[in-house]
Formats: C-alpha cells, sequence, structure tokens
C-alpha cells in the first residue's frame, strides 16, 4: 500500500490536471523512484513506531485506524523535512509529498479495513482474542469487563474469575461470568483453557500468591496485568518512577501539564474565540434585541461559576429566563420545560445561542473553546462531597462545550456518568479530540433545554 500509494501521488502529481502547478517540470518515473523507496521506508517505520502490527492489536480496527493516521501525518512532515534537508536530486515537489500523504491514508484505511473484515470472520477471530482471566471479580473488574463488552471488535474473551479468597462474593453482575475456583487453580485453568492474559483485579490475596502468579505467567508466556484499583482517578497518568533508589507507582502528568499542549490549545482558543466574536456578533445583536423586547431589563447575564484550580469567574451568556428567575427557587439548573424561560429562550438554549458571548470569556484565558462544563459555586458545595471526582474535573479550564455535552450529559441527567465523561476528557485530551468535539456540537443537542 506504501508503494501504490507513492506511484499513484507521482501520477496525480505529473500525470494530471495539476501537473502544471508550481514550477516543477515533469519527472520521469525511474527519477523519482529513490523518493518512493525512501518514503515508503520511512512510512512503514513510523507505521511501527506508533505500534499498528502488534498481533494482540489486530482487532482494535478503530485504534489502528487512529494510529495509522496520527503516524501518517506526522510521516508527511518529516518525509519533507528529510529530503529538503538532505537537498536530495532531484527535487522533490512538496504537491508530491502531500499528495503521497494523502494516497498513503487513504490506501492504508481501505486495506485496513478490507483486513479486518477477513480477520472477524467466524474461525479466524477466535485464533486472535486473548482469552482473558480476572483475579477476584469487583467493581474495578464489573468497570473493565463492560468496557470490553462495548467493543465492537471483540478483541477479547474472558474465560472467567477466581477467589482471591474463600469467603469473597462476587458482586450481582447481569451475565457474570462463572466462578472458577481460587489462586491455587490458576495454574491448571491456564493450561486447559488456553488462557492468554491474567488481570488482578483484587490485590487482597497474600503477597506470596501474587508474586507466584506473576511467576507462572512469565514462565507461561501470559500478559500479567493489574488493575490499579488504590487509583480511581486520572489512571492513564500513572507511571513507575524512582524515588531515593526505590521504584513507586504514582499519578504524574495528564495531557495538559505538558507545556507545549497548554500552548497549542490556547492558541486554537485564541483564534477560535476571535473567528467565534466576529461571526457571532450579529446572531448576539439579534437576539439580545428579542430578549429585551419580551422582557426589558438586562440582556446579558452574569453568573458566577467555578474556573480552573477552582478559581472563580465571571461567565457571560444572553439571558434566556425571566430576571427574577430564581428568586424563590435558589440555584438550580434547568429542567426540560423550565416555566422560567422565555418563549426565545428555549430556542436558543436547544441550539446553544445564548452561549455565544463566552467567547469573550475565552479570549479573556478564563475558559477553553473546550473542557468541562462551568458550574456555580453554590451547587458545587453540595456535589464535591456526594460525587466522586468532583473536583479532579477542575484540573483544565472549563470550556464553552465538551465531551459530556456531545455524549447528550448536560442539565438535569445523571451527574456521575458527566463527571467520567469529564474525566476520559483529560486523560485522553489532544486537539484533533477538540476538534471533532467543536464539531459535534453542531449536531449533538440532547438534553439542551
Amino acid at each position: 500500500m506504501a508503494l501504490l500509494a507513492a506511484v499513484a501521488a507521482y501520477l496525480l502529481r505529473f500525470h494530471s490536471v495539476i501537473k502544471d502547478i508550481g514550477n516543477f517540470n515533469v519527472m520521469a518515473f525511474h527519477q523519482y523512484v529513490s523518493h518512493m523507496a525512501l518514503g515508503s521506508l520511512l512510512l512503514l517505520l513510523a507505521l511501527g513506531r506508533h505500534g499498528i502490527y502488534h498481533q494482540s492489536l489486530l482487532l482494535r480496527h478503530r485504534w489502528v485506524a487512529a494510529r495509522i493516521a496520527k503516524a501518517v501525518l506526522l510521516w508527511t512532515a518529516c518525509f519533507l523535512a528529510i529530503t529538503l534537508a538532505l537537498k536530495l536530486e532531484p527535487s522533490i515537489s512538496r504537491v508530491y509529498v502531500a499528495l503521497n500523504g494523502a494516497t498513503s491514508l487513504l490506501l492504508l484505511l481501505a486495506w485496513r479495513s478490507v483486513f479486518f473484515r477477513f480477520l472477524s470472520a467466524p474461525g479466524r477471530v477466535e485464533a486472535l482474542q486473548q482469552r482473558t482471566l480476572f483475579v477476584g471479580w469487583n467493581e474495578a473488574a464489573v468497570a473493565m469487563w463492560k468496557t470490553l463488552k462495548r467493543d465492537q471488535a471483540c478483541a477479547y474473551d474472558v474465560v472467567g474469575w477466581v477467589k482471591t479468597s474463600q469467603d469473597e462474593e462476587p458482586l450481582s453482575t447481569p451475565h457474570a461470568f462463572p466462578c472458577m475456583g481460587d489462586l491455587d487453580d490458576v495454574e491448571h485453568l491456564v493450561a486447559t483453557h488456553a488462557v492468554d492474559m491474567v488481570v488482578v483485579a483484587d490485590l487482597h490475596g497474600h503477597r506470596e500468591q501474587i508474586v507466584d502468579l506473576a511467576n507462572l505467567c512469565e514462565r507461561e508466556m501470559i500478559d500479567f496485568k493489574v488493575i490499579p484499583s488504590g487509583f480511581r482517578i486520572f489512571t492513564s497518568g500513572l507511571r513507575l518512577e524512582t524515588i531515593a533508589g526505590t521504584p513507586v507507582l504514582g499519578i504524574t502528568r495528564l495531557p495538559l501539564d505538558s507545556t507545549l499542549n497548554v500552548v497549542a490549545k490556547r492558541t486554537l482558543d485564541i483564534v477560535g474565540s476571535l473567528v467565534g466574536l466576529v461571526l457571532s456578533a450579529p446572531i448576539i445583536a439579534f437576539f439580545s434585541t428579542i430578549v429585551w423586547m419580551e422582557s426589558p431589563g438586562p440582556v446579558f447575564y452574569r453568573q458566577r461559576r467555578w474556573g480552573a484550580k477552582g478559581v472563580p469567574f465571571k461567565i457571560i451568556k444572553i439571558r434566556s429566563m425571566r430576571l427574577d428567575a430564581e428568586k424563590t427557587s435558589g440555584a438550580q439548573w434547568c429542567v426540560k420545560d423550565d416555566p422560567r424561560r422565555l418563549k426565545i429562550g428555549a430556542f436558543m438554549r436547544q441550539w446553544n445561542i445564548d452561549e455565544l458571548p463566552q467567547f469573550w470569556n475565552v479570549l479573556k484565558g478564563v475558559m477553553s473553546l473546550v473542557g468541562p462544563r462551568p458550574e456555580r459555586p453554590e451547587l458545587i458545595g453540595e456535589f464535591k462531597h456526594r460525587i466522586p471526582h468532583y473536583n479532579a474535573r477542575h484540573h483544565a479550564k472549563p470550556g464553552m462545550t465538551g465531551w459530556a455535552q456531545v455524549n447528550g450529559l448536560r442539565g438535569d441527567t445523571d451527574l456521575g456518568e458527566r463527571i467520567q465523561c469529564d474525566l476520559w476528557y483529560l486523560e485522553n485530551w489532544s486537539l484533533w479530540l477538540d476538534l471533532q468535539i467543536m464539531l459535534l456540537t453542531f449536531f449533538k443537542r440532547d438534553n439542551a433545554y
């Protein structure tokens, strides 16, 4: 596919309607063979560096597709830089490099899609699935099982679980897997059930037994995994480091702890907020006028919210409710068919028009285009004691939109799920994810009332 993409890029660059773009003369095929060979080799190395050739990942189609996209984008930039730095002859066309990147991405994804369908056929998929045995069956195991169950690739096949103590009782889970014995039975089970991976969910067993289990997995070439149940949040930030010569496991850095990532996100916020303010100015003026005609008074609504690290700020919105909306009820969320809303308020909230002035908050730096939803201090005072890990969402700036919002988790919805979405976003942040969320905001308006 890499070689085919290189040939396709050559034909498009020098033998199609775009051949006259730039100052390049038409190059003979043999003049570009060395460029094609070098580019294809570097592309394979980039793909390998991104880990798409591991057998255990063959069924994880979406994960591999995302890695291919990242590898091709990185390779395109590096390939152009290397060829220009080395001053290869003949000179390489930048249009050719861009076309090579595009054709490589399309052909690789198409090939992987066909290959995935081939591997997913009955009789083949079973040979590639990782047969998994849980040690202990607790909340951590149930959470992991639910994640595996949602995996459309079916890359894992859970065999069952074993007890770490004689009095252990499993959680009641629909379609729970059978208890197959205790720790002493693991050696027999891995041999008779062709287990590929052992996942320790409960570390309350005897230390010697856990060590013996790890040694057994090493001898039998079985993957040995431990769910870090001592850490309830930001587990993707777990790293093994050394303190005074002693290895310790702890949470180190999240993506937005990186200075480069912070600068990149802030740059996107500045550009996006400036564009947003310019484009939305007529819309803000129009709906502000309608609000004033329906309910004379201030058309902008300033409300105290919590920002990053718990620092409060004033959020700006177009008023969508009566002036005395919270006079008797106090601080509360908007609910479906809320009687406090103005007639135009329901429409504005459904289409997020009331939040357009928040571009000013983003430009000032107290908010971001994408992030956890900012909440009111009056509500946070209750939530942080009732909802586990609630305040961890304030690790980053709040956003005009976010992963929870595009998943329909806004307003009077399950707080636990919202927090999980916010934490997932913080652990998996990338510029590409921010751009995806911003695009989805225009199409995902569930529970916007």
